[in-house]
């Protein structure tokens, strides 16, 4: 049957590629109704999304109708000039009539769909770029370009409303939904755009989001995207001086507060599922100019738990992994934890490798490569490979959590089933911080519902590249060295030992970094595994 499925699936495909190429399809998409470009958008709304470069780009190095058929470059290259997003880096002094042309130029090479050309994230966004930027590719250009223009706009659009609903990437619906708004709101179209793109972007935050507005992928990198979009089309709305829909506002309120409490409560990038180090300083300055201010004193928010003082930074995640379909950055780090010091990372996770290395895509997903508890070298979480990504084949469910936070005394403890299946075990990690003395106790428990196996296990306490270690000659105890802090890692009854591992804190890079390991035999009914952080 599997066999059969990927043979109709494959038949499918084929067929698809051969309409969407095809006369009947292109008459289909060019079915356009007439109407001036009415609202032209502000180049600066899109300064949350887009990357400018600092050194200004010269449209006449792009005016050659020879770039548009250069087969040299690589797909992200193709993907980059196709884009135009490429726009928003020009000299504003550019010629009208070069970037018109250049315009023209991708035109007379692309009128009809072409696989790559029309991509749908790049149509999208090729979409908004040439909106956004109608001072240099519309102003004082002539009736037969103005024609062409709005005729290819509407054409692409009628793609996207033909593909979004295909389109797997929630990301890419995201920004195919603004563009369709975006388009809309531009040409006054309620009927057959903005009418569309409002209700298709209500159905993906529906369905995306759980009912405190937070991604149910619990993805941080998705709730920023999220929001900066939202933020954009109401943007769009306010400045086209049409009624914002209720549900935006609503959506922008709930994802305000998700940020509030894992970003803007503390400038801080946590490695949970799929984050990478960030900096969303230029977001929280873009927010301060529009007006948007958000609040969330919560302690458990989105499956994480966060606890705080002026000094350190306790975080948990004690979240349930997600329904496959949102599994795609979801990493098996159940239970595990990161510690702030001074604005220092002292425990960390290890971060995410995004897909375009399979491999280290899988590594990245592991348990090993958080702060938390393994079991005979295997994982909480089960994944299988799916479209060249890894899903979840096999989740877990948090059994119970419960926090204190008091002036001089704080706990965290949770517990999760991930380990219930093939060891018969629930994994218990117990966090208590004494602020008065600086000291952290960790206890990580492992319950046998049934049988006495004896299995290995081991927790892991990654620190960024930077953090250097040492062990003592008694081989009890681990010295920590953050910067000008020193601080003491012990567990009495387990070896310890520190071992080598690899850092994706960065997004799409990786370095070497060590991380302390408590190993050992689990033997007991119930093992319970003691650990100290003390700052000396």
């Amino acid at each position: 049957m599997i066999y059969i499925n990927q043979f109709l699936f494959n038949i499918f495909n084929r067929l698809e590629k051969i309409y969407l190429n095809s006369e009947i399809y292109n008459n289909k998409i060019s079915k356009v109704e007439g109407g001036d470009l009415i609202y032209k958008p502000s180049p600066h709304l899109l300064s949350s999304i887009i990357k400018y470069q600092k050194r200004k780009i010269k449209i006449e190095d792009f005016s050659l109708d020879e770039i548009w058929n250069n087969n040299n470059l690589s797909n992200k290259e193709y993907k980059n000039l196709n884009n135009f997003y490429w726009f928003f880096s020009l000299d504003l002094k550019s010629s009208k009539k070069t970037t018109q042309s250049v315009i023209t130029n991708w035109i007379n090479n692309n009128y009809k769909y072409n696989e790559k050309s029309w991509n749908f994230d790049v149509t999208a966004k090729r979409i908004i770029a040439w909106l956004s930027l109608y001072n240099l590719t519309f102003e004082e250009s002539d009736e037969h370009y103005r024609n062409n223009f709005n005729r290819i706009i509407q054409k692409q659009t009628n793609h996207l409303i033909n593909e979004v609903k295909k389109s797997k990437i929630i990301e890419d619906k995201l920004i195919g939904c603004a563009s369709i708004i975006l388009v809309g709101l531009c040409y006054q179209n309620e009927k057959n755009y903005l009418s569309f793109g409002s209700s298709l972007l209500k159905k993906i935050s529906k369905l995306t989001l759980n009912n405190y507005g937070f991604p149910k992928s619990r993805n941080i990198k998705q709730l920023i995207l999220y929001l900066k979009y939202f933020i954009l089309i109401r943007e769009w709305y306010k400045e086209s001086q049409l009624l914002i829909p209720e549900y935006i506002d609503e959506t922008i309120y709930y994802l305000g507060q998700g940020y509030a409490f894992i970003w803007q409560n503390f400038s801080s990038d946590f490695l949970f599922n799929g984050n990478n180090i960030s900096n969303n300083a230029d977001f929280d300055n873009y927010l301060k100019r529009l007006g948007y201010k958000f609040k969330n004193e919560n302690q458990d928010f989105g499956g994480y738990i966060i606890l705080k003082n002026k000094k350190i930074c306790l975080i948990m995640d004690a979240g349930s992994s997600p329904n496959s379909e949102y599994s795609k950055n979801y990493q098996s780090g159940a239970l595990s934890f990161e510690i702030i010091s001074n604005k220092k990372k002292l425990i960390s996770n290890c971060g995410y490798h995004s897909k375009n290395n399979i491999k280290l895509n899988q590594l990245s997903k592991t348990s090993a490569a958080h702060s938390t508890l393994i079991i005979d070298d295997n994982s909480s979480c089960k994944f299988t490979k799916a479209d060249n990504s890894w899903l979840l084949k096999k989740g877990l469910r948090i059994l119970k959590k419960h926090t204190v936070f008091e002036k001089n005394y704080w706990k965290v403890n949770a517990s999760h089933d991930g380990y219930m299946k093939k060891y018969n075990s629930i994994h218990e990690r117990e966090i208590e911080f004494y602020p008065e003395k600086m000291l952290f106790i960790g206890i990580d428990k492992i319950i046998k519902k049934k049988g006495n196996f004896n299995y290995k296990f081991d927790i892991r306490f990654h620190l960024e590249p930077t953090v250097k270690l040492m062990k003592t000659q008694d081989n009890k105890s681990i010295l920590i060295e953050l910067d000008d802090e020193g601080w003491k890692f012990t567990c009495d009854n387990y070896e310890i030992n520190i071992d080598k591992g690899l850092y994706f804190g960065n997004k799409n890079s990786y370095t070497e970094n060590q991380n302390i390991f408590i190993s050992g035999i689990s033997n007991n009914q119930t093992e319970n595994i003691k650990w100290e952080i003390l700052k000396i």
